[in-house]
């Protein structure tokens, strides 16, 4: 019973006397919710912890503002909300992601933290409901059910904007300049797997930035969607026991603090009732994952070998490759990059089910909706620094085996048929591939054309 007494204290609640660990900031509520769904181990990301923090503290911000909060209750929320904010507190949220659908549990986590942090601010003493009180005055002007929908958008702008976007920018860079590298480099092109005509390696790499430009684009484009926070809605989105000024005034302070456009949900019902933004933008990170899924599976075909595969680029050399076969190094960031893209693309599945959600006036798949969300946005990211950094910027073309395939490749025929015919160059075409021979050893061997003339339309620079 002693050892009980020094690893528990008793918090309550609505529901009676619940034990939380000693030096726990959450209460009862956390630690019932802890108890309910011990499902995962996932938590909720630090971005959207943040998201709540901020929330909490401007929230009391404006309640003091408006009279409706003590400034001697609203000080030390705001002290204790701006280290949720700042991430000093991130070990003390505790729930898992896969819980009630609202989050309840997790905003009451963060309620009940921020309570607690400022009762000790205020008393010296670690208590979640007094004289601080998490849902009097903590949550004031507030529901689960708009903070929750708010802190997914805030969280999924400002990481789309601080992390994704430049991570895809610096990709698109490096693909850019490879391109203008390359762009000397005559290769075979190939379709359906098969020999094609000629094409510059540059044209290939302009091909990959210019995917990952549009992707930056479409990613630009669904700010606009996450600008619109759910906060002011309440409950069902009537706004019931908050003041009309309150959200416009938090997401003001919301929006210097973040340096992001912020703005209340023209619709709040809308706001709470559907994830349609959380779709849409999921859709834009599912594109991007599909670009940089394509764009790394051509990477590390065209890097295959070193000896017996296509090996027209080399990619840098970063670890070794096999427990058993010395010597062997593989495409470990292009298959970084794919197993990433997998992921992405699970997610946005999870997001679209996670959407069905919405019965009636709530959405409450809101916590899967927000980890997958997040998610996505923080490993693409990462995924596409880690691409140009490790992998793109690499690259060196290796320009004498571009050179021996496409000279061995039966697609040059293709220069011939407007001269000579479709069926004459097919049969020429038939014939370097029964010999072996090339398509040029075998149209000057049966002189189709003047030698001059015949090298002159096999030029493969001039094909492309």
């Amino acid at each position: 019973m002693a050892e009980q007494v020094r690893k528990f204290r008793i918090e309550r609640d609505t529901m009676g006397e619940v034990q939380v660990p000693v030096g726990a900031y959450y209460g009862a509520q956390t630690q019932r919710a802890v108890d309910n769904f011990p499902v995962s181990g996932i938590r909720f990301p630090g971005v959207f912890i943040s998201a709540l923090g901020l929330i909490k503290k401007y929230a009391a911000q404006v309640n003091e503002d408006l009279g409706l909060l003590d400034p001697k209750f609203a000080r030390p929320i705001k002290a204790a909300a701006d280290e949720v904010a700042a991430g000093k507190m991130e070990g003390q949220f505790v729930v898992d992601i896969f819980q009630t659908g609202s989050g309840t549990s997790t905003n009451m986590n963060a309620n009940e933290v921020i309570a607690a942090r400022a009762n000790e601010l205020i008393t010296g003493k670690r208590d979640a409901r007094k004289p601080v009180h998490p849902n009097d005055h903590v949550n004031m002007g507030q529901s689960s059910n708009d903070v929750i929908p708010t802190a997914i958008h805030i969280a999924a702008l400002t990481s789309v904007t601080e992390d994704l976007v430049p991570g895809l920018e610096i990709l698109y860079e490096s693909l850019r300049k490879k391109s203008k590298a390359f762009d000397g480099i005559v290769k075979v092109g190939r379709t359906h797997l098969q020999d094609a005509v000629p094409i510059r390696l540059g044209q290939e790499f302009s091909g990959y930035a210019h995917q990952v430009k549009l992707g930056i684009k479409r990613v630009h484009a669904v700010k606009d969607s996450l600008s619109e926070l759910a906060l002011g809605g309440t409950a069902l989105g009537t706004g019931l026991n908050t003041h009309p000024e309150f959200a416009r005034r938090v997401i003001d302070l919301i929006s210097q603090d973040t340096r992001c456009r912020f703005t209340e949900a023209e619709n709040h019902f809308e706001a709470q009732a559907a994830q349609d933004a959380a779709v849409e933008t999921s859709g834009a990170l599912k594109t991007v994952a599909v670009s940089l899924l394509k764009i790394a599976n051509d990477i590390r075909w065209l890097a295959s070998g070193p000896r017996c595969g296509l090996g027209e680029i080399n990619i840098p050399a970063l670890q070794p490759g096999s427990s058993i076969m010395p010597g062997k190094v593989n495409p470990v960031i292009p298959e970084s990059i794919i197993q990433t893209a997998a992921q992405v693309i699970g997610n946005d599945m999870s997001i679209t089910i996670g959407c069905q959600g919405g019965n009636f006036d709530l959405n409450v798949m809101l916590p899967v909706i927000a980890h997958n969300l997040l998610q996505s946005i923080s490993i693409l990211g990462s995924a596409a620094k880690i691409f140009a950094e490790k992998c793109i910027h690499g690259i060196t073309a290796n320009e004498a085996r571009c050179k021996d395939i496409i000279e061995n490749s039966l697609s040059m025929c293709t220069a011939l048929a407007p001269v000579i015919g479709y069926e004459r160059a097919a049969a020429i075409a038939k014939e370097a591939y029964r010999t072996g021979k090339t398509v040029r050893e075998v149209s000057m061997e049966e002189k189709v054309l003047p030698e001059a003339q015949l090298n002159e339309l096999l030029d493969p620079l001039k094909m492309t």
